[in-house]
C-alpha cells in the first residue's frame, strides 16, 4: 500500500510572525521557515506504518515556491522513499491544493493520505476536507491513533466529548492531531541519503488544475495587546466593573 503526505512549507512555530507596514499581509523576508507541525506528524506515521508493514512505500509532496523542496528534503531524511513538488509562484488556496491532490491521488493511487488538519499559517483547516470530497474517500479528521487492519482503517479522533473511534474502508483519507505521535529527527546519515531520492518537478498544468485564487485578502492585523489586570476590593466592586464592561447582566 503506498501512502501520500502532503506536506507544506510553513514559517518555523517558534518564531514570532510579523506584519507588513501595509497590513497586505505577514512579512517572510529573512524568517526561519520549516515543515508544518502537523504535517511532519503525518510524515512520521506514514513512515511508522511503513516499519510496520502496513505500508510499501511513502511519497510526500508539496505545492508551492522551488523552496519546499527543503522541506521535502527534509521528509526524505526523515525516512520517505520520493517526492514530487509542484511548483506555485503564488500562495495556493486550499481549494487548489485539493485539486492539485486529488490529481495526484488519482494518477499515484495511495491507499491511504496522511496529512496534518491544518496550517499553522493559515488555519485553515479545509484541504483534508475537500480533498476527500473530490475524491470521493471516507475520512477520518483530528487522529490521535490510527490502526490499519486488512482493508481498513480505525482512526481514533479527538472530540468536545473525548474520543471517537470510527472505522474506514481504504482507500481512506486521514487527517492528523499533536498527539499521534512524536515525530523523529532526521540522522546526519539520513540526511545525506535523502540527497539521492527522487524528487520529481511539476506543475500545476500538468495535472490540468487553475491555481488562480478565488479569494482575495482585505488586510492582515496583529492581535490587539492584552490589557493589565485590575485588582479590586470587594466581590461588590468586581460586579460593579465587569457591569461597566458589560460582562455581567
Amino acid at each position: 500500500m503506498k501512502v501520500l503526505v502532503p506536506v507544506k512549507r510553513v514559517i518555523d512555530y517558534n518564531v514570532k510572525p510579523r506584519v507588513k507596514a501595509d497590513g497586505t499581509g505577514v512579512d517572510l523576508l529573512n524568517v526561519k521557515m520549516s515543515m508544518n507541525p502537523f504535517d511532519e506528524i503525518a510524515v512520521e506515521e506514514a513512515i511508522r506504518l511503513k516499519e510496520k508493514g502496513a505500508a510499501t512505500e511513502v511519497i510526500v509532496v508539496s505545492i508551492g515556491e522551488p523552496k519546499a523542496q527543503e522541506t521535502l528534503r527534509t521528509a526524505l531524511a526523515m525516512g520517505a522513499d520520493r517526492a514530487i513538488l509542484v511548483a506555485a509562484a503564488q500562495e495556493v488556496e486550499p481549494l487548489g491544493v485539493a485539486k492539485v491532490l486529488a490529481a495526484i491521488v488519482g494518477e499515484e493511487q495511495p491507499g491511504l493520505v496522511i496529512l496534518g488538519k491544518q496550517a499553522i499559517d493559515d488555519d485553515s483547516n479545509q484541504t483534508g476536507q475537500m480533498l476527500a470530497a473530490l475524491t470521493g474517500r471516507p475520512q477520518g479528521t483530528f487522529a490521535s491513533k490510527i490502526e490499519v487492519s486488512g482493508d481498513a482503517v480505525e482512526v481514533t479522533r479527538e472530540v468536545d466529548g473525548g474520543l471517537e473511534t470510527v472505522r474506514l474502508s481504504l482507500p481512506a483519507i486521514v487527517t492528523t492531531d499533536l498527539r499521534l505521535n512524536e515525530p523523529r529527527y532526521a540522522s546526519l546519515p539520513n540526511i545525506m541519503k535523502a540527497k539521492s531520492k527522487p524528487l520529481a518537478q511539476k506543475t500545476a498544468a500538468d495535472y490540468g488544475v487553475d491555481l488562480s485564487p478565488r479569494l482575495r485578502t482585505v488586510q492582515v492585523a496583529e492581535p490587539s495587546k492584552r490589557q493589565a489586570g485590575v485588582k479590586v476590593g470587594s466581590v461588590d466592586e468586581l460586579i460593579d466593573r465587569l457591569r461597566d464592561l458589560g460582562v455581567a447582566a
